[in-house]
């Protein structure tokens, strides 16, 4: 079965679903409040990143800074131990190390009996040019057993660039603007807790990086129009699709969504942020016979 033609036969199916429970939804968020809310995953992150919680180069500017804090299961109190933290910023130039074997201001750790985790490193910088810049942050990867990988990011206070950045002034990211102390030392210190989820909703500032008309490489008449309503992602229905309104699509983490109701395995849609404002959509289907049939649009810019 092509997949266009498997669209077409169980999109009803799948609207079906989402409408009568199975995705419990508040209108805000999948969890409880204290759940750590997440972010789309930008165009510079590198997976395996060394097991290091010390990411300070000798001889390269930067505020020596510890970040601190406790991997919590989703009651918000039990902590898990042995979660995978994978931590990764700028240097203080505003540069990433996208390239080399250093994997410079990268490190991955593993959460304690305690939940405890801990990274020293360098507070980054804001990066960009002219009235646009994007506010210091770190970002942080969270994968553990059992719950949804979160991907978010953190920001500090007094950061003049935070009202100007969509992501960063989010009412959702409030939460993720953290206070800096100053220790007797000269080093800084940031505390924070990551709550887990087994559902995760993306913030509305972070879906409207997605938001847009795409097309397909191979293929300029297949297009794809994607927009958002009621706090979620929605493909728009056409003739083509056999969709009369459209459906909207469930975040399943790691830039990846799905349709409500229906395998992962069988259909997919992963979002890859790329520099220069370039996004690209990689539209995932396997037939009952174990074909894959992958299509790549990009996002009209």
């Amino acid at each position: 079965m092509k997949r266009r033609t498997f669209l077409s036969q169980t999109i009803l199916t799948a609207v079906a679903v989402s409408a009568s429970g199975f995705i419990r939804f508040d209108g805000q968020r999948y969890v409880g409040e204290c759940e750590t809310t997440s972010d789309v995953l930008g165009p510079f992150y590198r997976p395996n990143s060394p097991v290091r919680e010390s990411l300070r180069i000798k001889g390269e500017k930067g505020d020596p800074i510890e970040l601190i804090g406790k991997i919590l299961h989703d009651d918000c109190m039990t902590p898990y131990k042995k979660a995978k933290i994978e931590l990764w910023h700028c240097d203080g130039d505003g540069n990433y190390d996208n390239e080399t074997a250093d994997f410079k201001y990268r490190g991955t750790a593993y959460s304690d009996n305690k939940g405890n985790y801990c990274f020293k490193t360098i507070l980054p910088v804001p990066y960009g040019s002219g009235d646009d810049y994007r506010p210091a942050h770190f970002h942080m990867m969270i994968t553990a057993e059992g719950y949804q990988p979160l991907v978010t990011q953190l920001y500090f206070t007094g950061d003049p660039w935070i009202e100007k950045d969509k992501a960063a002034s989010s009412p959702t990211a409030k939460k993720r603007i953290l206070e800096v102390q100053s220790l007797k030392d000269g080093s800084k210190k940031v505390a924070y807790n990551v709550s887990m989820a087994k559902k995760l909703a993306v913030e509305p500032a972070s879906m409207g990086l997605l938001v847009g008309n795409y097309t397909s490489e191979k293929d300029l008449n297949n297009k794809l129009e994607l927009f958002r309503q009621d706090s979620q992602l929605w493909i728009k229905g056409d003739k083509t699709n056999g969709m009369p309104y459209g459906v909207n699509l469930e975040f399943v983490g790691d830039n990846t969504f799905q349709m409500p109701g229906m395998p992962l395995e069988t259909l997919s849609f992963n979002f890859q942020l790329l520099p220069y404002g370039v996004v690209k959509l990689v539209e995932t289907f396997t037939d009952d016979k174990g074909e894959k049939e992958v299509t790549i649009y990009e996002r009209e810019r």
